[in-house]
């Protein structure tokens, strides 16, 4: 079948190694060790030895083989690089959580996006196929019309965050300037807040495309000859 060559493929480059993931605001930035299961489509992720970290060296044997600090499930997952550096990418999962990766550089970066893209493609085929009864009609077209009003209502979203930016880039008030903590807090704020909905709408996008039927095919269906 296509989608066992697909995993095959993606099985003869496994991808292992040392990425950096955003924790949270308070600790930030951590080494881990990540390996990809092409097979199950599992992105697996461990501590690194502390003597270890920054130097892309496999965690010890004992440790690898306890159970991961975490997992990400690759099936249905957007995988996209960053625009603020060559180095981070992320991962929007199915479940609606993102995770921030940062390589060690550009290439190795494309390196990942690439293995990550190809393990999304083979398991989320096969997701398709195991889930390939379509909503009825009815739900289809429900679901059509709500994703028409989530693409305007982001598009108003959108003038609304471009209109407050430049608002607070051409204040004029004595009590506050453009580079005043608050403003730019508000401002990171809004511009996250709408990068969010649009990986959201993303996963909805996919959504619908997995539940959209077939279209229909213009094969002529033979008609029996009638005997008199």
């Amino acid at each position: 079948m296509e989608i066992n060559r697909m995993i095959n493929q993606s099985l003869r480059h496994q991808l292992s190694g040392q990425l950096s993931k955003y924790t949270n605001v308070m600790k930030g930035w951590q080494y881990r060790w990540f390996t990809v299961d092409p097979k199950t489509g599992f992105l697996s992720y461990y501590l690194c030895d502390s003597a270890a970290v920054g130097d892309d060296i496999a965690p010890s044997p004992h440790v690898l083989a306890s159970a991961p600090r975490g997992q990400v499930q690759l099936a249905g997952a957007v995988v996209y690089p960053s625009d603020e550096d060559s180095r981070t990418f992320s991962i929007a999962c199915a479940s609606g959580d993102t995770v921030k990766l940062r390589a060690n550089d550009a290439r190795a970066r494309q390196e990942w996006v690439d293995g990550l893209r190809a393990v999304v493609e083979s398991h989320t085929k096969a997701m398709d196929i195991s889930n390939s009864s379509p909503l009825p009609p009815r739900e289809l077209l429900a679901a059509s019309d709500a994703m028409v009003s989530a693409r305007q209502a982001l598009f108003l979203t959108e003038q609304c965050n471009a209109s407050l930016a430049r608002a607070i880039e051409n204040i004029e008030c004595a009590s506050f300037t453009p580079t005043d903590p608050d403003l730019l807090l508000l401002k990171a704020i809004s511009t996250a807040s709408t990068q969010c909905l649009h990986q959201c709408l993303s996963l909805l996008q996919r959504h619908q495309e997995i539940n959209q039927p077939p279209p229909p095919t213009n094969e002529t269906i033979p008609i029996a000859p009638v005997l008199l």
